[in-house]
């Protein structure tokens, strides 16, 4: 009959030491502490970080310690590096850089105020390719008046190019700043994206901001999808939307113009 002894030395035979990354994996999925690792993007490796409630930031690619402690002092969070963003998350987030709006990243916005989720979420309607104005996502979240705040919120936007808030501009057309490597590193993305940044400030340098179809006599945003396909000679430039209107022209469906009239 075996004896206790036995049994211990058995089970101590048996043991067999825990994996070094157990205690960050654990912590991660249950959103008590974040992973993180570089990932390639236009303008260069990027710091993604991530736990079992979603992505939690996107960062400029810098040493280890350093992001790690402007982490914990922005979310109160440890990070631990991981040797790779997993494979699902990197081919979602790669996905919604090519434009696909369907592919669907969780993210996780703990700490952050309504307002700001607010503005982030209409950010995330904005297609590849096209811009809008900060007054444009002020009125579509209901604050029309709140367009200072919506630049402020875009600034805190802790998973840029995941929240497309390089896709915001001023309402004249210029690119404006970007928490992710400033003016130039928009442009880049832009231009990326499909986008011409210089034309889209000389454009609101001649005081344009609507462009119109004089075969359909529909107004777009200058970048809408629908403005990019008007032929030039069909092409009807507006510098404020009541100018459209009085001229017979109805508001795009797609890109909304009227929402960024009142704060333009």
């Amino acid at each position: 009959m075996t004896t206790d002894p036995e049994i211990e030395s058995a089970l101590v035979e048996l043991r067999v030491a825990a994996p070094p990354d157990l205690l960050p994996r654990v912590m991660a999925d249950v959103g008590l502490a974040d992973r993180y690792a570089r990932f390639d993007s236009p303008i260069g490796p990027l710091i993604v970080a991530w736990n079992g409630l979603g992505v939690s930031a996107v960062e400029a690619s810098t040493d280890d310690s350093t992001f790690e402690a402007s982490h914990l002092a922005r979310t109160r969070r440890a990070a631990w590096a991981a040797e790779q963003v997993p494979d699902r998350l990197a081919r979602s987030i790669a996905r919604r850089l090519d434009g696909d709006r369907r592919v669907r990243i969780e993210l996780d916005l703990r700490g952050h105020t309504d307002f700001e989720q607010n503005v982030w979420a209409k950010a995330l309607e904005i297609p590849r390719g096209e811009v809008r104005p900060y007054g444009w996502i002020a009125a579509e979240i209901g604050h029309p008046r709140a367009v200072r705040a919506v630049g402020t919120a875009l600034g805190h936007n802790p998973v840029p190019l995941i929240v497309p808030c390089h896709r915001v501009v001023r309402t004249d057309g210029s690119i404006g700043q970007y928490s992710l490597g400033g003016p130039v590193n928009k442009r880049i993305i832009l231009a990326a994206e499909g986008l011409d940044p210089d034309a889209l400030e000389a454009t609101g340098r001649s005081g344009v901001r609507y462009v119109g179809s004089d075969s359909t006599h529909i107004v777009c945003l200058p970048t809408c999808h629908a403005a990019r396909r008007i032929g030039a000679a069909h092409r009807v430039p507006f510098r404020s939307l009541p100018h459209a209107v009085s001229a017979g022209y109805r508001p795009c469906r797609s890109c909304r113009p009227g929402s960024g009239a009142i704060a333009a």
